[in-house]
């Protein structure tokens, strides 16, 4: 069986961020936006985090009521 991959894009100035990540791994791509945020190497800073980790919550927040939808429409049918 095939994950279906994700992936979360930040272009910050003439630098691009992308995470990808495996369905049901949400917790692992939070680990690596702190990750990144402490790494003083690079200019991704904790409002880049917190701007992510947003995204994957719209994203969940999303497939949640798409899932609730289609649970509906099924019980209607029946």
């Amino acid at each position: 069986m095939k994950k279906n991959k994700q992936q979360l894009i930040l272009n910050k100035g003439k630098e691009k961020y992308i995470f990808r990540f495996d369905r049901g791994c949400e917790d692992k791509l939070l680990e690596s936006l702190i990750l990144q945020a402490k790494d003083s190497r690079t200019d991704f800073d904790w409002f880049d985090a917190a701007v992510l980790s947003f995204k994957l919550t719209q994203s969940l927040i999303g497939e949640a009521e798409q899932i609730l939808d289609d649970s509906r429409d099924s019980h209607v049918h029946n």
